[in-house]
């Protein structure tokens, strides 16, 4: 029987008595602010960001031992202890996997969670739902009790929520003297503490914040008193899951307490209720903030069940429509995997790159990758603010080809570092052009590339490498021309710059630096001398691939000439025989970065279109070959690319005293870009099978175990091995790796890569994650950090555009589809529907002989009945015949044969 069970379509799924895993979390979230993490046991954290947490922070490692819970007590009259709705006592933990624990079962869907726990002792059921409210910054606990029992019961039931309300840095730091600036008050729906002051890395500074935790009977009858600090609650000797004030049933205070200086509890004492049997009673626990003072506008759109429930529903329904993608292969297990993975990008850019327990590190916001990433899936959700997300985008790249790694929390809001730290990330330029290709060929907008964008501009210049002391703070952060305007490029000139500057900015090996990093942040000790070989090959397949845009814009748009920024010229147009010389090369680029290290001229000039991509091709093809003649490995039948140089500036992989090294980074970028010729492939494909692969634990794991803590490339040498960076299997990686294969037609090896990951991740005995993707699968098979994960975009872009075969051509549909037999039904049967320029689809592909991708072709193709030109192996609906259709459903079937 599966643990994790799916009973919808929309990925709602439920699981037996989840308590007995560790480590299980919920994210529950909304486009106000809040962002929880939710345990089985009403455990976790809420927060609005770093510097307003309601409900103590946690991480993974106290996440399910911290004793602090949303916690909901039912004191019975005959019955000297008190159960926990939420299974959060000493007693019911003692009862933990004996024939006394409660019955527990978890159902959860977009945003919400909830639990049912039935009682054999105290004969009850309570059923607690968790869901934040679209429209204010709170978190809604709904309980429900019931009655088992076949004569009447009375109790008092007793919230008891530890609020902290302060930054996450004093869970350790001033954690006591912060708890002295509490001023607790006591209202007539629940318990408010305004800190007088907060204390956080922004100094010392008044608090406007004020938190609260209210809540009412089902019928809007408030509490009758309350315990709004933890000691007086747990009482001397006593804990947070077993209090003395719930044993003795002790009298809180009344309203219009004023307690200063002790640490706050949303403990709400409610009147005392009786239940025939059979019936039920609800209550509604509502924790928030506000800077407004205005808690009690706030709670009172929420103070009856029909208030409650209403939310909820338009809650989950908002959420279910985001994801207006489906699909259909007859496995229910990974369709429900699929909604789940299609779910993550909207978590990613709710909770950035943390504020969930796994992700303890950083404070919350997302990175350079993050924001390009997140757009691949909104793209094929809901493309319609992508056009100005891009354009805002590219407002954090300098001048110099580098970008701006401190992003402000609004679109477009890019911060100067002022602290002269140099934070490159080579690969940086590879993921914007990415993006803006999908983007173009989703919707046929070659215009965006004359968008004008300014450049970020802060100390930093020549790539890092130095400061610009002409710069402070008063010359903002926009770069400006001789005559001190802004200036502004189009976004093809943003492009060019990324990657013409790491062109030449190469190490000793002529492969592109690695400066702080590449995608593998933790290869950050290598600054020196290391070089990305993995990196400088992802870089050629975008000159290949832009060169290829620009010759689509002159053959099919008429564009003959674009218009660069003069200093530009440094950079191309350059004979090809000085890209041998390291020298030579470093000379062009200091040369450029010298003109460009404070203001710029801000003068343009024409640029011939076709030499333009002559240029690039002319670079792309370079790369290529050197990368082939330099660091192609191979004994007997193994042969791989070498991906990294380190800092002793010696080759990372290849066959060593300690075993064989290698990486699997080198190889998906060797083979997306079209570096590794299709005989290399098919030697990566079997050499990665011999040495990475390994299927209990998800698939292809990030390298092999170099045996060394490898201080000359980077931390991750430092884990151990099998978890992280260091030989995990990272899920974002392997998506490209899979995603490489499909373009280059290895399609069987790419759907081995797919399949092993969501059958790990969907394996719960093994990965013990809810469904989705996490980061990586440890040593064990383990899913850890979960939902937070580029892997998401990646997976969800992989299986519609490659494995549907359904994807953008400027603007028009082209449907190819390269399914393998196993992921079509009983009847052979394929469905995915989605959303294309505005227009909704039902893609079905009839595969009734139950063909092999190598053995079928798209034989007829239709919409609405109507016939669909088929040219090669592709279904083509133009952009012209698109515009025609109306905003109606349009089914498209794609029959194949031989």
């Amino acid at each position: 029987m599966k643990i994790v069970r799916f009973l919808d379509n929309n990925g709602k799924f439920i699981i037996k008595n989840p308590e007995n895993y560790s480590g299980l979390y919920f994210p529950v979230a909304q486009n106000k602010g809040i962002k929880s993490a939710i345990t089985p046991n009403l455990g976790g954290d809420t927060k609005k960001n770093q510097n307003t947490f309601i409900l103590e922070p946690v991480s993974v490692e106290n996440l399910n031992n911290n004793k602090g819970v949303r916690n909901f007590w039912v004191k019975l009259d005959n019955k000297d202890d008190a159960w926990s709705a939420v299974g959060a006592s000493a007693k019911q933990e003692y009862e933990k996997f004996t024939p006394k624990q409660d019955e527990s079962s978890l159902e959860a869907g977009f945003m919400f969670q909830e639990v049912t726990r039935i009682s054999k002792e105290f004969k009850l059921t309570s059923k607690v739902l968790s869901f934040a409210p679209l429209g204010d910054p709170v978190e809604i606990m709904y309980v429900t009790l019931i009655n088992n029992d076949t004569k009447e019961v009375t109790f008092t039931p007793t919230t008891a929520i530890p609020v902290f309300a302060r930054s996450a840095d004093n869970i350790r730091d001033h954690r006591h003297v912060t708890s002295l600036l509490h001023r607790i008050s006591t209202h007539e729906s629940g318990v408010y503490v305004k800190p007088t002051l907060s204390f956080d890395e922004r100094g010392h500074k008044k608090n406007d914040v004020t938190y609260f935790v209210c809540g009412f009977t089902e019928d809007g009858v408030s509490p009758v008193d309350f315990y709004p600090t933890i000691d007086d609650f747990i009482g001397e000797g006593g804990s947070l899951i077993s209090p003395r004030t719930i044993s003795l049933n002790s009298r809180g205070v009344k309203i219009g307490t004023i307690i200063e200086g002790k640490e706050a509890l949303g403990g709400l004492h409610f009147p005392k209720k009786t239940l025939g049997p059979k019936e039920e009673c609800s209550y509604i626990v509502i924790m928030g903030l506000t800077e407004n003072d205005d808690v009690e506008s706030i709670i009172s759109k929420y103070k009856t069940k029909e208030l409650v429930l209403k939310a909820k529903e338009e809650a989950v329904s908002y959420w279910n429509e985001q994801v207006n993608v489906n699909y259909y292969t007859g496995n229910d297990q990974f369709d429900g995997f699929m909604k789940w993975v299609s779910f993550q990008p909207f978590l990613r850019r709710v909770f950035g790159c943390s504020f969930l327990p796994h992700h303890d590190y950083g404070r919350g916001g997302r990175g350079w990758r993050d924001l390009w990433q997140d757009c691949l899936s909104l793209l094929i959700m809901d493309p319609s603010g992508v056009r100005q997300m891009i354009c805002d985008n590219y407002g954090g790249v300098r001048i110099d080809g580098t970008n701006a790694t401190i992003i402000g929390e609004n679109q477009g809001e890019f911060i100067a570092d002022r602290n002269g730290i140099a934070r490159v990330w080579m690969d940086h330029g590879v993921w914007p052009f990415i993006t803006t290709k999908l983007y173009i060929n989703q919707t046929g907008d070659v215009d965006v590339l004359k968008e004008g964008v300014s450049y970020f501009k802060d100390e930093q210049a020549k790539r890092g490498t130095t400061l610009d002391k002409e710069w402070n703070p008063s010359y903002g952060v926009k770069q400006k021309s001789n005559e001190d305007n802004v200036y502004k490029g189009t976004i093809l000139e943003h492009i060019l710059l990324e990657h013409l500057c790491a062109f030449y900015e190469v190490g000793s090996h002529n492969h592109i630096r690695l400066r702080g990093a590449d995608w593998n942040d933790a290869l950050d000790m290598a600054s020196a001398n290391g070089e990305s070989v993995a990196f400088t090959a992802a870089y050629a397949g975008n000159l290949t691939s832009l060169g290829d845009l620009l010759m689509t814009l002159k053959n099919k748009y008429g564009w003959n000439n674009v218009s660069l920024l003069s200093e530009i010229k440094e950079l191309l147009f350059i004979d090809n025989k000085v890209y041998d010389s390291i020298e030579e090369k470093t000379n062009v680029l200091n040369s450029y970065l010298s003109k460009c290290s404070h203001n710029i001229s801000g003068t343009k000039v024409d640029v011939d279109i076709k030499e333009l991509a002559d240029d690039l091709y002319c670079k792309a093809n370079w790369i290529k070959e050197h990368i082939r003649k330099t660091e192609w490995i191979s004994k007997g039948d193994d042969g791989w690319f070498n991906s990294y140089y380190d800092n002793n500036k010696q080759k990372v992989e290849g066959y060593f005293d300690s075993g064989v090294r290698m990486m699997l980074t080198g190889q998906v970028f060797t083979i997306m870009s079209g570096t590794a010729l299709d005989n290399q492939v098919a030697s990566i494909c079997k050499t990665s099978d011999k040495y990475l692969y390994k299927k209990n634990i998800g698939g292809y794991r990030l390298n092999t175990d170099f045996h060394e803590v490898k201080l000359d490339l980077g931390r991750a040498f430092g884990f151990a091995y099998g978890e992280k960076e260091n030989g995990a299997v990272f899920s974002h990686m392997t998506v490209m790796y899979a995603n490489a294969l499909y373009q280059r037609g290895f399609v069987r090896e790419g759907y081995k890569a797919l399949s092993t990951l969501s059958d790990n991740a969907m394996n719960f005995e093994v990965s013990k994650i809810y469904p989705g993707i996490p980061e990586y699968f440890d040593a064990s098979g383990r899913g850890l950090y979960h939902y937070l994960t580029g892997a998401a975009s990646w997976y969800m872009l992989t299986f519609i555009t490659e494995v549907f075969g359904v994807r953008g051509d400027y603007g028009d549909l082209s449907i190819s589809p390269r399914l393998v037999k196993e992921q079509f039904d009983e009847i052979g049967k394929a469905i995915l529907s989605l959303t294309f320029d505005n227009k909704k689809f039902e893609i079905t592909v009839i595969n009734e002989s139950k063909l092999d991708f190598n053995e079928y072709k798209v034989k007829e193709a239709s919409i609405d009945n109507k016939n669909i030109n088929i040219k090669g192996n592709k279904a083509i609906i133009s952009k012209d015949e698109l515009n025609k259709l109306d905003n109606n459903l349009h089914k498209i079937v794609i029959t194949l044969g031989n």
